[in-house]
């Protein structure tokens, strides 16, 4: 009797422990392995921590992202792009679409992108009938997007979407663009030097200092691609066309790898089109609405080159010298009369602007 209360006594001050370890004895006689039992809150703490994913590496105030990526002749690097896109925001546990602009592709592109969209609905694609360009595929892409920020970059594997956190980071800090800034840039060495030397040319004629204008990895908010107009060429200065209208812009360095297919659509025209369209972005960001300024400046220096050039001249006819034979006298005629005309054409595009402003042309940032 005194054992058998001893007993009861001890299975009652820990039963649990008596109950699993008669449960472990019973299974390992009947050749079977411990089941491990969890209580109601250990099995809601395992889950929790296995079950679930980890989203505490990756925060943002932003709620859906749009990704925009222009491509041409990109068959074989656009399924490889597809996957690691899915890859990080798969990881980043977020809303997100993908638009796929088909730029006039002659290979089989454009049969991929079906397969590609057939499979998943966030991915879309937009195909023109012709090669317009990748200032056109960007913005009908940035007309499609519904997210808060738009992410836009190149589809030959060049650019790594890894770096798209990144860039929201630099977003939520409160910037309005995010430009990637390819400082260990893997392309041919006449590409690296020409990009050089534009990126040096528009830094000292726009003011603005980043160090890479054309990389193809950038992170927009909407309301910057829905108050910017890319046309032509200018998908180079579109941190340009944003500073001009009021947004703030910044960069970070990216990851750049050496293009893995196909061949760069580039060729040595590129250098002369990247003259002609930084020429474009600064009257159109610095005078197209105060169009006196360019070309009231031009005709002053001209007129002002021409009084002098004939003040000159009327001096030396004073003195006795005969002035008939001399090229001077054509060339200061000439001056006078073109810093007259540039003058005239300041005045009547003064005009043309005055009349046609209204209240669209200004961007808002707040308003009460």
């Amino acid at each position: 009797m005194e054992s058998q209360s001893k007993t009861d006594k001890n299975s009652n001050s820990n039963p649990s422990g008596n109950k699993n370890k008669s449960n472990a004895q019973s299974a390992s006689q009947n050749g079977k392995p411990a089941r491990r039992r969890y209580s109601a809150r250990g099995r809601k703490h395992y889950n929790k921590n296995w079950h679930r994913p980890d989203t505490s590496r990756f925060k943002t105030s932003f709620k859906k992202i749009s990704v925009v990526i222009p491509l041409y002749d990109e068959e074989e690097s656009l399924q490889i792009l597809v996957n690691e896109i899915k890859k990080v925001f798969n990881s980043m546990v977020m809303q997100y679409e993908v638009f796929l602009i088909d730029d006039g592709s002659t290979d089989n592109s454009l049969k991929i992108l079906k397969e590609i969209t057939r499979n998943d609905r966030r991915f879309k694609y937009i195909s023109f009938r012709k090669n317009y360009g990748k200032s056109a595929a960007l913005q009908v892409g940035f007309k499609q997007v519904t997210g808060d920020v738009v992410i836009t970059m190149d589809a030959d594997l060049q650019d790594d979407p890894k770096e798209i956190p990144n860039l929201l980071k630099k977003l939520d800090e409160g910037f309005d663009l995010c430009s990637g800034w390819k400082k260990n840039r893997n392309d041919p060495f006449i590409k690296k030097i020409s990009s050089k030397f534009f990126n040096f040319a528009t830094r000292i004629i726009t003011g603005i200092k980043i160090h890479d204008f054309n990389c193809g990895l950038k992170a927009y908010k909407k309301e910057v691609v829905e108050n910017i107009d890319v046309h032509g060429e200018l998908h180079r200065y579109v941190p340009v066309l944003a500073k001009w209208q009021g947004f703030t812009i910044t960069e970070i360095p990216v990851k750049h790898y050496p293009r893995r297919y196909g061949k760069t659509k580039y060729g040595i025209s590129r250098f002369f089109k990247g003259f002609i369209d930084l020429l474009t972005v600064t009257f159109s960001t610095r005078y197209i609405k105060r169009p006196l300024h360019f070309f009231g400046f031009l005709g002053a220096l001209a007129f002002v080159t021409g009084i002098i050039i004939l003040g000159y001249l009327s001096v030396l006819w004073i003195q006795g010298y005969s002035l008939s034979n001399r090229p001077m006298l054509f060339l200061g005629m000439l001056l006078i009369i073109v810093g007259v005309q540039l003058f005239a054409v300041g005045l009547l595009g003064e005009m043309m602007v005055h009349t046609s402003m209204d209240e669209k042309e200004y961007v808002i940032k707040e308003k009460s």
